[in-house]
């Protein structure tokens, strides 16, 4: 898990091209404004969810991990208070993995808690089992999704 503000995205880059991409569409003028749901950015390989929304209560929430797709989660407005926890050391799935959504969940308690603030995002990797949308109050973000392989 990498956690840093958005002027600091492009440093990031080298990791996955699809990254730069990701950084580079939040870079443009009026994202902040753009409806929610999917947007396009390069096809199947990085796609943008805008959210909003009131934040969860952490006994709301299940810690969720993902094979095919980096997630970086990008605060425009508010905190998300995320959970985080080694992947290996998740010992408790809340069920079998979805191939087709790319997702799977753990009922574990996260090992940590990291407050992202707006103008903050986290790049969370397969290996990073996550908790998102963790606050008391109102969150807006984007959550592009990385492909892993680019090609």
């Amino acid at each position: 898990m990498i956690q840093d503000t958005f002027v600091m995205g492009s440093r990031y880059a080298a990791l996955n091209p699809g990254l730069a991409r990701a950084f580079e569409f939040l870079a443009r003028p009026g994202v902040d404004a753009l409806p929610e749901g999917r947007h396009e950015v390069d096809g199947q390989r990085v796609w943008a969810v805008v959210a909003r929304g009131q934040g969860r209560d952490r006994g709301e929430a299940r810690l969720e991990v993902h094979d095919r797709h980096i997630d970086v989660q990008c605060i425009l407005a508010g905190v998300d208070r995320m959970g985080w926890k080694p992947r290996e050391a998740c010992r408790r799935p809340a069920g079998p993995f979805d191939a087709g959504r790319d997702v799977g969940f753990f009922d574990d308690d996260p090992d940590a808690w990291l407050d992202t603030r707006a103008g903050q995002f986290a790049i969370l990797f397969p290996h990073d089992a996550h908790m998102p949308m963790i606050s008391a109050g109102a969150i807006h973000k984007i959550i592009f999704k990385v492909a892993v392989d680019q090609g």
